[in-house]
């Protein structure tokens, strides 16, 4: 697991401790807080593009990018992420997809992360949300 170190995290792995595949134990930096709520499959319209869980997970994490994009934070900032999935066996059955379309969006940044499955969530139609805390440093400029 690395960091760069632009992003102003610092990983959080205890000794000993296997290292973990896609996410983060924890990270800690200074800087300027940004939380994001929690964003579903939807663009900018409030249409879902895709029906789809990683359809909608990719739709949701560009999505976020846009918000921390309002405070002057990228994707590496991202110190945090929750997922809520309606349907955990979709989300086991698509994990190399998600892993791509994750990539695609966020780089090959793994902040601490979360997971669980809800019976379901506001919207209908929407498969997953997911909420980021992210931190941005103060060399970095953020507004």
């Amino acid at each position: 697991m690395s960091t760069p170190p632009e992003s102003g995290l610092q990983a959080l792995q205890p000794p000993g401790w296997p290292p973990p595949k896609g996410y983060a134990n924890g990270y800690a930096g200074t800087g300027r807080l940004v939380v994001v709520g929690g964003q579903i499959g939807w663009d900018e319209t409030g249409r879902f593009p895709a029906g789809d869980l990683v359809g909608q997970a990719r739709q949701a994490l560009c999505n976020i990018v846009a918000v921390l994009k309002e405070a002057g934070a990228r994707p590496e900032h991202v110190a945090r992420l929750t997922w809520y999935v309606t349907d955990i066996a979709e989300y086991r059955t698509s994990l190399r997809a998600l892993g791509q379309a994750y990539r695609e969006v966020m780089g090959t940044h793994f902040p601490a992360m979360t997971l669980v499955q809800v019976v379901a969530l506001v919207e209908p139609e929407a498969r997953v949300e997911i909420e980021a805390t992210a931190i941005i440093p103060p060399e970095s400029g953020g507004r």
